[in-house]
């Protein structure tokens, strides 16, 4: 059976949500990749974002079920379902987490931490 479906090619519908709880829907191609959403989202700040607003859109990072997309996944290769609305966590880190790197080179400016994600 193939892969490609007819729903696969609409429009993707995401919903973004910051550390602090605030949402914002985008749509965007399933051949747009986490690297792309990240640039248009930092290209096009919502309004009600300024307090969150970042100085490049390299910091942004996108939670899906749980994992970090790196940058090159495409919308289409987590086969989301057509139609629905997703719902995502952006965060801004500059560097993605890699093992046993937990509490090493810690640049926060605060000492509180900035997300939590309960699994």
């Amino acid at each position: 059976r193939s892969s490609q479906r007819p729903g696969t090619k609409g429009p993707v519908h995401l919903r973004l949500i910051l550390v602090s709880g605030k949402t914002q829907d985008f749509t965007f191609s399933p051949n747009d990749s986490a690297t792309d959403i990240a640039k248009h989202v930092f290209e096009n700040w919502p309004a009600g974002w300024e307090e969150e607003r970042v100085s490049s859109p390299s910091i942004l990072r996108l939670i899906f079920q749980g994992r970090f997309l790196h940058g090159n996944v495409t919308l289409g290769a987590l086969k989301l379902p057509p139609g629905r609305t997703t719902v995502m966590h952006l965060v801004a880190r500059e560097t993605l987490p890699e093992p046993n790197s937990h509490g090493q080179r810690n640049r926060e400016k605060t000492t509180e931490s900035n997300c939590c994600l309960l699994l």
